[in-house]
């Protein structure tokens, strides 16, 4: 269905975009590459589209090139600060275009547009380079929060890089400055201890009970999407302004 908009004119519902944290590497278990391959033919039979890291290996290459293969390059936004270029990238997928990343001036970008090399879109969907971390997780939750019903995060397995970026997602939920649903794909019983951790620091003093459900487990891709449509902001996060931010 469509909506009309005041001058009545027909427009398209905004798209879910689900953002999905994991690692540039493929874990030592195959459980994992194809719990990466389940999410984006889930996310492909929901119509729903990617927005990562822009790594091209990993996890997080797996889950962009199996999403571009069954929904086209358009359903995958790749968003990657320009040091991490050389070292998440698989070489054999880049393509001859570039990115030139966000502009200082025209003789600059110019000059890193030539040496940054970007993946194929056709495999992996469109790459936007940026200049460094902050600017890629803000770009990413944007680009969550302009999507349409049931848009949020999901971790799929990682590292250190995983964890800072899905704690930091949590972090900005609990202080209001965004309300989508945080999903913890539990594969393997990998997020357990995170899940106990949660536990521990409600019985401990550190966390608010009601703030120990931000963060959603799912055992599979389709539960997870589901959780993401029906998630409920704690009552006990801040409400506070951010307005000016």
């Amino acid at each position: 269905m469509t909506n009309m908009s005041t001058n009545g004119v027909t427009s398209s519902p905004k798209r879910t975009k689900i953002c999905v944290y994991c690692g540039a590497s493929a874990g030592n278990n195959p459980i994992y590459l194809e719990a990466a391959r389940q999410l984006a033919r889930t996310m492909a039979a929901n119509n729903i589209d990617l927005v990562y890291g822009g790594g091209t290996v990993g996890l997080m290459g797996e889950i962009a090139k199996t999403l571009v293969s069954l929904s086209g390059p358009d359903s995958v936004h790749g968003i990657i600060p320009e040091a991490l270029v050389r070292y998440e990238r698989d070489p054999h997928y880049t393509s001859a275009q570039v990115s030139g990343g966000q502009k200082d001036s025209a003789a600059d970008e110019e000059a890193k547009a030539k040496k940054l090399p970007v993946p194929d879109e056709n495999v992996f969907g469109r790459t936007t380079i940026v200049k460094d971390m902050h600017t890629r997780k803000m770009m990413m939750a944007q680009e969550v929060l302009a999507g349409g019903p049931g848009s949020g995060f999901i971790a799929l397995s990682g590292g250190y890089g995983t964890m800072e970026e899905l704690f930091e997602t949590v972090t900005w939920n609990q202080l209001g400055i965004h309300d989508k649903g945080i999903v913890l794909l539990n594969i393997n019983g990998f997020y357990d201890g995170i899940l106990h951790w949660i536990q521990n620091s409600i019985q401990e003093g550190f966390v608010n009970q009601a703030n120990g459900k931000i963060m959603v487990e799912a055992k599979n891709p389709e539960d997870a999407i589901k959780a993401l449509r029906e998630y409920k902001v704690s009552e006990a996060v801040f409400k506070l302004n951010w307005s000016d931010e």
